[in-house]
């Protein structure tokens, strides 16, 4: 354990009336004394003394023996407590050690080829998001510590994102991180790889060398730790480099599962405007979908950011996935719903395809290398599309 002589106080985490599922955490170091903690909760009358046992719990395994330690809990989970304690230490000048909470539970590794057609982003230095965010049924959760987190508050989500992973329980979402740009983000991969995340998204990727950087991270953190589970990849794509890149980018990895964009900063880059019929963007969608299906990966899109136009987003969603998309981002819970619909194979479809396949199986049954439907002719590439789009519809629930 290294003290750095510099520093002595260390704060972290919020406070206030606006602030809920959180807390504020200041400790000073001294060399002798003991624990003198000092708490003020909403909740004191229920848990205070729980927080309090907690708190002294947490301070003893990072190896704090003497400190004045003021609390003040908006009604923080103890994943929190923990990860804010650890935050504090750590910008007192004391580290080495580190505040894991107890796991929900047996995480199984996620499928590759699973469905993605929603991934619903969740700040990472925002806990209150994270404990309700599986009710809305997403097929992702993305714990944010990019964009969403302000620079002075990175090493600190950072915390509370690992603590997530291993003590919230997200259901059958699977259970995605974003991490920032290297450096910053290949520290990000310390925390949180063992934690167990299912997939990690490489923001603002350009060059195949990048993916490699953080995959060589992951595999060298895997094997000190002897984990065998897969971490699979996810680019996003958000500039005109990187969109000229994207197969090579796509093929960086044998742990790529799915590519996407970002046209915020993809806009930014063209200087133009995002608009909600998306014609600026187009070639960069377009060839993220080929590039995607060229590589064996799915192609996923930006998210929707006009948060109230929910019919917009249907248009977009039914849009994207004609393109040949297989999902999208989304920033808010109400999206979730619309954008499944808008990727779900209509009825008409289902049935048309479920005939063409019932067709097929009946002429390899006799033998017959021409399948028929009708007086028409089937195509072999017909018969392809049609057994995805039935493979994809019972993944969904909506075929048997």
């Amino acid at each position: 354990m290294a003290l750095a002589a510099e520093s002595r106080v260390g704060e972290s985490g919020r406070c206030g009336a606006d602030v809920r599922s959180d807390l504020q955490v200041r400790i000073e170091l001294r060399d002798s004394g003991g624990l003198e903690i000092e708490l003020e909760s909403r909740v004191q009358a229920y848990y205070g003394g729980s927080i309090r046992q907690q708190a002294e719990d947490v301070l003893t395994g990072l190896g704090v023996g003497h400190a004045v330690v003021q609390i003040t809990d908006e009604g923080a989970l103890p994943f929190v407590i923990a990860a804010r304690i650890e935050a504090a230490v750590r910008r007192a000048g004391l580290t080495g050690k580190k505040a894991l909470p107890q796991r929900v539970g047996v995480f199984e590794p996620s499928a590759r080829d699973r469905i993605r057609r929603s991934r619903l982003y969740l700040p990472g230095s925002e806990p209150k998001y994270f404990i309700n965010a599986a009710l809305h049924s997403p097929d992702a959760i993305i714990l944010d510590l990019e964009d969403s987190v302000h620079a002075s508050e990175k090493e600190a989500a950072r915390l509370v994102v690992r603590n997530a992973l291993l003590a919230v329980d997200f259901g059958p979402c699977e259970r995605m991180v974003r991490i920032n740009q290297s450096p910053l983000g290949l520290s990000d991969l310390d925390e949180i790889v063992s934690a167990f995340p299912d997939l990690i998204l490489i923001p603002k990727v350009e060059s195949a060398d990048q993916v490699i950087e953080v995959s060589g991270r992951i595999e060298k953190i895997k094997s000190e730790l002897g984990l065998t589970r897969p971490i699979w990849l996810m680019p996003i794509l958000e500039s005109a480099l990187g969109i000229e890149n994207a197969f090579a980018i796509a093929k960086a990895s044998d742990q790529i599962v799915a590519l996407t964009i970002g046209l915020e900063d993809y806009t930014a880059d063209l200087g133009v405007v995002k608009t909600s019929t998306g014609a600026e963007s187009l070639y960069a969608r377009q060839r993220v979908v080929n590039a995607a299906h060229a590589a064996g990966v799915q192609a996923i899109d930006s998210v929707f950011g006009d948060v109230g136009d929910l019919e917009g987003l249907r248009a977009w969603g039914v849009n994207s996935r004609a393109m040949g998309f297989e999902g999208m981002g989304c920033v808010h819970p109400s999206q979730i719903a619309v954008i499944h619909e808008a990727f779900a194979p209509t009825p008409a479809e289902i049935e048309k395809a479920r005939m063409i396949v019932d067709a097929f199986h009946e002429a390899q049954a006799k033998g017959l290398g021409v399948v028929s439907l009708g007086s028409k002719m089937i195509d072999p590439p017909v018969v392809q599309r049609a057994l995805k789009l039935m493979a994809r519809a019972q993944a969904m629930g909506f075929a048997d």
